[in-house]
């Protein structure tokens, strides 16, 4: 998943969250993103545009806590 925005994200499709983290080291959670647009950001060329144009403004967001960590993380 090379990117040069993106470092890793994660999709719980249970609560339909977006976890990402960017190469600055900051991490968001965005909710309510429907499985076929975190689908689609999977199979982008272009995983940051694709991101910026679809994800970034269009759903709620939080920054997530350097020691908060998603449930599927170690």
């Amino acid at each position: 998943m090379p990117s040069s925005v993106i470092r890793r994200y994660v999709y719980c499709p249970d609560n339909h969250e977006l976890w990402v983290e960017f190469v600055s080291g900051r991490r968001y959670v965005y909710s309510g993103v429907p499985d076929e647009v975190a689908a689609a950001l999977g199979s982008a060329f272009a995983k940051g545009v694709y991101f910026n144009s679809r994800i970034r403004d269009s759903f709620p967001y939080r920054e997530v806590a350097p020691h908060e960590a998603h449930a599927t993380e170690s």
